[in-house]
């Protein structure tokens, strides 16, 4: 009698960069844990390096300076971003027909950011290098060959883990909503313009609010 084949054991964190759905169904029925936390968090971090070097705070800013409050800022940002989008996801997938819990989407988000630590890491390195020069949206005048050639093979490779990560975002949702990948790039396109809409409206309110201080 042949002995039955052992199942296979799942790897979330390594299988996802090439199996997303399978990743997305073995956690399915698990509740939002410790990873699913600091990948959120580690994608907080990693936003707010970006948006450092598109507000070129390098100018202004030591790389020590920028790193400490990507630490203190990132985390928070991350997780709640993540909460937001799973509920903006959550919401539109059911006017669809789609049927993910909350914690699958929250899976999904948080492990679909595997890339995104990787670029993580990778920045971190760059930063170590190359210093501020990190943190501009241009690259400076004067800058050695060495550092100018290792900002740009970080902005490509960048670019090139974020497409990645948006790609196991679409696949892991609609293995979790149980949609056909056409109307999942729909609901994601939709809930990316959304919070995006949302963030320029409040972006709007802040700076009116901050031009019209209260009276004395």
């Amino acid at each position: 009698m042949a002995e039955d084949n052992p199942p296979e054991i799942v790897r979330p964190f390594h299988d996802v960069w090439l199996r997303p759905r399978r990743v997305a169904r073995e956690l399915a029925s698990t509740p939002v844990g410790r990873a699913d936390y600091l990948l959120g968090a580690a994608q907080g971090i990693l936003n707010w390096l970006v948006l450092s070097r598109v507000q070129s705070v390098g100018a202004t800013a030591g790389v020590g300076t920028i790193l400490g409050r990507a630490l203190v800022v990132g985390p928070l940002a991350g997780i709640v971003g993540m909460y937001l989008m799973a509920a903006v996801y959550l919401r539109l997938g059911r006017r669809l027909g789609g049927t993910a819990s909350r914690a699958q989407l929250i899976h999904v988000l948080a492990y679909s950011g595997a890339p995104m630590l990787a670029s993580l890491l990778l920045w971190l390195l760059t930063a170590a290098l190359a210093g501020r020069a990190v943190f501009f949206a241009s690259p400076r005048a004067g800058l050695e060959p060495f550092v100018l050639l290792l900002l740009r093979l970080q902005i490509i490779v960048h670019g090139i883990l974020v497409g990645w990560s948006l790609l196991l975002q679409v696949m892991g949702l609609s293995e979790a909503e149980r949609l056909p990948i056409g109307r999942t790039f729909g609901v994601w396109v939709l809930g990316q313009a959304l919070v995006l809409l949302a963030l320029l409206l409040l972006r709007m309110l802040l700076l009116t609010a901050l031009s019209h201080p209260l009276p004395a």
